[in-house]
Formats: structure tokens, C-alpha cells, sequence
């Protein structure tokens, strides 16, 4: 069943040690004013130039456990984001990828030492994120070879059972107000504006207590597959989607 009225999870992407530590407080100051326990998409061992825009912050990890214990979830996002490979991923959002079209052992060998690295900061990850949606479905076998059970991604508007891992579906890049269904508003620190910052709050003024967090979405979910008009939904919004990133536009 569709969630009436609808539900949002905060997330926030591409979370380093070398994220502009400014970046990050912008946000923390927001989630911690309203109560939020968002999904933190943690890069275990960050290799992608693009995201070194600041010096190694000595309290990242500090930060990220003080997060977890008032109620986040820590996601493991990829392994070292460098987005390299060509293959077909399952979403088809974008030509490169850390994962898709990559040997499954290789994979697998990511995927297992990301989680290592991340429990060896003393945080407990609850599910995994794809750097640029990009994975397939030998990633996904890996996944469950590892003991994960959970991803954030597609384009429903509800969770899900999927290819034998749960999808927590991921569909926003900024705040926009629904109806009905889960919606994962998606935000990456390092590239935000103070605007994107202001937007949320904004959101938020009005729509903090519809935010729920993944403990709870769990907690709620039964466990099914998606039914024959969510299905089409998915593909239709994915359509859309892909549409708009050929335009040029999120």
C-alpha cells in the first residue's frame, strides 16, 4: 500500500573525510534543528579527485558516529567512487559507473572491504548506495553474498523486494511536495548552494513531521514486491528521468 499522505527520507550523498567541513555543518545545523535522522552515504576509502576539495578533516568519523547514535543510517556509498567502468547498469542513468559491467569477484571484493572499512570506524552500515545509480545484477549478488540486504534506489513510491535485496526508493533531488508514497530527497554537500540549504529549511518549515527515517521505513515495510501499477510507474518516472538528464536538467 502507498503511504497517504506521503513520507520523505532525507539523504545525503558523497559524504568524506575530505568534504569542506563549512559544506557539511550547513546541513548538520538543519538536521539537528528539526529532528532529522536522515541516510549518510559514506565513501569508505574516497579515490575521486573531484571530491578531495578540502584537507583530511580529523572529526569526519567522530561526526558521523555522533549522527548514527541521535538516529541515522549510515550507508556505504560504492567503494572508492571513481567511476570508471562502461557497463550497463540496472538503472541506465548514466553511461560511467564504479560498479556495473565490473568482474562479480571484484565486486564482490569492493563491496566487502568497504563494509570492513566502515565497521572499523565503528559504525554499524545499514544499506548501500551506487555511486551514479550505477550497479547491475551481479552487484546486486554481491551484496547478498556480504549480508546486505538493502540499497537506496529506483524510482517507486514505495519499498520493495527486488533481484533478493529490499530497494528503499530514491527519487528527489530537492524538496518537492507529493501526495502519497516514500520519497528519498537526495543532496550532495559538496556541491550544494546556500539556496539548496534554504529550500530545504523552507521544506522542512512546513513538512518536518511527514520525515521518517530508515529504522522506521523498515519497520513498516511487508516485505513485497511491486504490483503490476507500481510497475509502471517506476518505468515511466525512470523514463522521465532519463529524459531530463539528456535535457540537460536533474
Amino acid at each position: 500500500m502507498i503511504p497517504k499522505p506521503a513520507q520523505y527520507l532525507l539523504r545525503l550523498d558523497d559524504l568524506c573525510p575530505t568534504l569542506p567541513p563549512a559544506r557539511w555543518e550547513r546541513f548538520r545545523k538543519v538536521i539537528e534543528e528539526y529532528g532529522i535522522r536522515p541516510i549518510l552515504a559514506v565513501i569508505p576509502d574516497n579515490r575521486d579527485p573531484q571530491l578531495n576539495g578540502s584537507p583530511y578533516d580529523p572529526r569526519f568519523w567522530d561526526q558521523m558516529r555522533a549522527m548514527e547514535a541521535a538516529g541515522a543510517a549510515i550507508a556505504v556509498h560504492g567503494y572508492q567512487h571513481r567511476c570508471h567502468a562502461l557497463g550497463e547498469s540496472l538503472m541506465r542513468l548514466d553511461p560511467r559507473s564504479e560498479f556495473a559491467g565490473v568482474d562479480p569477484d571484484t565486486q564482490r571484493g569492493w563491496i566487502r572491504t568497504g563494509l570492513e572499512i566502515i565497521r572499523g570506524k565503528g559504525l554499524d552500515p545499514k544499506l548501500w548506495i551506487a555511486p551514479r545509480h550505477g550497479f547491475d545484477r551481479n552487484t546486486l549478488g554481491a551484496l547478498q553474498a556480504e549480508g546486505v540486504e538493502y540499497i537506496s534506489d529506483g524510482f517507486a513510491r514505495v519499498p520493495h523486494r527486488r533481484h533478493g535485496v529490499i530497494w528503499i526508493p530514491q527519487q528527489l533531488w530537492s524538496p518537492v511536495a507529493k501526495s502519497k508514497g516514500l520519497w528519498t530527497i537526495c543532496i550532495h554537500p559538496h556541491t550544494a548552494t546556500d539556496l539548496d540549504v534554504e529550500r530545504l529549511r523552507w521544506f522542512l518549515q512546513g513538512h518536518c513531521t511527514q520525515f521518517t527515517s530508515f529504522d522506521r521505513v523498515l519497520k513498516e515495510f511487508a516485505g513485497e514486491g511491486l504490483g503490476p501499477g507500481e510497475r509502471m510507474y517506476e518505468r515511466l518516472a525512470l523514463w522521465r528521468v532519463r529524459r531530463q538528464r539528456r535535457q540537460g536538467r536533474r
